[in-house]
């Protein structure tokens, strides 16, 4: 599919979506597997605007590339922002834990990696200079 390259703005939010659907039904994923794609990407995104970008004092735009075979779909969301590897042991072990613990033990947020691993096959994390490079992949068979 066509890269889509959009400034790192909140308000881009819905092109996002609407690309990653267009992508999940060109690749025939079932309603299911296309929902929980739509919120793992959405989730990796807002926290790129949010975290690699607001909060950093940067702006930059967001790559999103789709790619397409006979076993899956691959969606690959470029950054320049700060640096942040979700995959990080520490950064999982904090997540694991966050979802061990009640609502009410649970500080805001902390759940968007967990979400992010239940909704793909593989996530990769590749650290970019400057930026990162996020890998979500799921196959077109088991979701």
């Amino acid at each position: 599919m066509e890269l889509l390259i959009l400034p790192g703005t909140l308000d881009n939010l819905g092109k996002v979506r609407k690309y990653i659907k267009s992508a999940a039904a060109e690749a025939g994923l079932e309603k299911k597997a296309s929902y929980k794609l739509c919120l793992a990407v959405d989730e990796i995104v807002t926290n790129i605007i949010t975290h690699g970008y607001n909060e950093a004092g940067l702006s930059g735009d967001i790559r999103i590339q789709a790619e397409i075979d006979e076993e899956s779909l691959t969606i690959n969301i470029e950054d320049t922002g700060k640096h942040y590897d979700p995959t990080d042991p520490d950064i999982l072990e904090e997540e694991t834990l966050t979802t061990q613990k009640t609502l009410e033990e649970r500080s805001i947020g902390r759940l968007g990696i967990f979400l992010i691993y239940e909704s793909v096959d593989k996530f990769i994390y590749e650290k970019l200079n400057p930026g990162n490079r996020n890998i979500l992949v799921v196959n077109k068979t088991t979701k």
